[in-house]
């Protein structure tokens, strides 16, 4: 048993920061959590000295992808074996758990699953993993690689989406990836920025279709996730029970009313827009890209500023893929636009990064620092409650409470 000594712990449910609290740890989890004074520590406990510093839940990115890549041109990403790409993964989900982030939600990637089985048996080091395999697309959808003939886009190779069209092949997908252990499913019910033929406001997927993916993810308990930027593939996400919204680009008052009565949380994922239109042409992303994420960008930023001021809850995810300029490692960066551009105070940003996110996943056992819940955290010198970029600087990082 140890206990962990905080200057100022922040628990993630958004309640009031705790001055000079304590967190026993047991067997990699929270035991007791509270003020110094009320949480005894035994005399054969290790002490944990953050006495000094800022202490708050491990960070969760809730949409990014573990694809291994080192390029933004699409093209490369089916001329790469999934072996080299798996070996760069590995790296990066290092990259991640010492950046801060003891879990992820990694929402489209071939390398998901096994990476996720690897980290959780310790042959390497990573955060939690909780991920969706490769994601669904139908024919001339997103996920499709619009730039190979048909033939080879709809083969296994190539790391791109599943394609599936008609409910039928909809339901047999979602029990595909039941079957091979995915921790939710995630589907396409719009175009988007980098796939070549189609546009973010364009809708994707029928009623029948989301639904028969919403049904057999639910009957085993795990959610669904949508690539959703255009209004009314946002609506027939959302009428149709998938449980988060991934982008939003274009959400209006049905989407907000949608929101609260379903509950549904929203993953805006700032970052990757931020990063495309002020550094993309600078890495290759094609020219259909960097135009669709310009022609986007204002009012991504509009409408995630409407939903926070509408109380949607919202989740930290950056849509990080590997190269630069989303590269994994830097993924605080969410945290940051949450407050410079959302209007989030740096508490909320945190939350937004925690409690928040972890309702993306199926589990209930991270995101807080609460009894019961993996002693998953990190500190830091300097407060990020005064400083969000700080999130940047993590002095230590604990996953089970062993320190990183």
């Amino acid at each position: 048993m140890e206990y962990i000594d905080c200057g100022t712990l922040v628990d993630g449910t958004g309640k009031q920061p705790i001055s000079d609290a304590r967190i026993l740890v047991e067997d990699g989890r929270i035991v007791e959590v509270g003020p110094a004074e009320a949480v005894a520590a035994p005399d054969d406990a290790e002490r944990i000295d953050h006495a000094g510093e800022t202490v708050i839940p491990g960070l969760i990115d809730a949409h990014l992808h573990l694809k291994g890549s080192r390029s933004m041109e699409p093209f490369d990403w089916i001329r790469e074996s999934t072996e080299l790409a798996t070996a760069r993964a590995t790296a990066d989900v290092r990259t991640l758990l010492e950046a801060g982030f003891t879990a992820v939600r990694d929402v489209g990637s071939e390398a998901g699953l096994p990476i996720r089985r690897a980290v959780d048996d310790g042959t390497i080091p990573g955060p939690r993993v909780f991920t969706s395999g490769s994601s669904f697309s139908q024919t001339a959808g997103h996920g499709d690689r619009h730039y190979l003939p048909y033939e080879w886009a709809t083969s296994d190779e190539g790391g791109g989406s599943q394609i599936v069209d008609g409910a039928d092949e909809c339901r047999k997908g979602a029990r595909e990836r039941i079957r091979e252990g995915a921790d939710l499913v995630k589907i396409m019910t719009t175009g988007g920025v980098l796939s070549e033929k189609d546009a973010p406001s364009q809708s994707q997927f029928t009623d029948a279709e989301i639904r028969a993916f919403t049904e057999e993810a639910h009957r085993v308990g795990i959610p669904v996730a949508s690539h959703a930027q255009g209004a009314p593939g946002i609506k027939a996400a959302l009428e149709n029970g998938v449980d988060t919204i991934e982008h939003g680009f274009y959400i209006d008052q049905e989407c907000l009313d949608l929101f609260e009565e379903t509950g549904a949380v929203f993953v805006p994922t700032l970052s990757i827009m931020h990063r495309l239109v002020e550094r993309g042409e600078e890495f290759g992303v094609p020219e259909y890209g960097l135009r669709k994420a310009r022609e986007a960008s204002e009012a991504h930023f509009e409408a995630t500023r409407r939903a926070y001021e509408a109380g949607v809850a919202i989740a930290l995810g950056t849509d990080f893929l590997g190269p630069e300029p989303v590269a994994h490692g830097e993924n605080a960066l969410e945290a940051e636009l949450f407050v410079e551009e959302i209007g989030m105070s740096e508490h909320e940003a945190i939350v937004a990064g925690t409690a928040t996110a972890a309702e993306t996943v199926p589990a209930d056992d991270v995101g807080t620092l609460t009894a019961g819940n993996y002693a998953d955290l990190v500190a830091f010198a300097d407060s990020p409650l005064s400083d969000i970029s700080t999130l940047h600087e993590p002095a230590a990082v604990y996953k089970g409470g062993e320190r990183v």
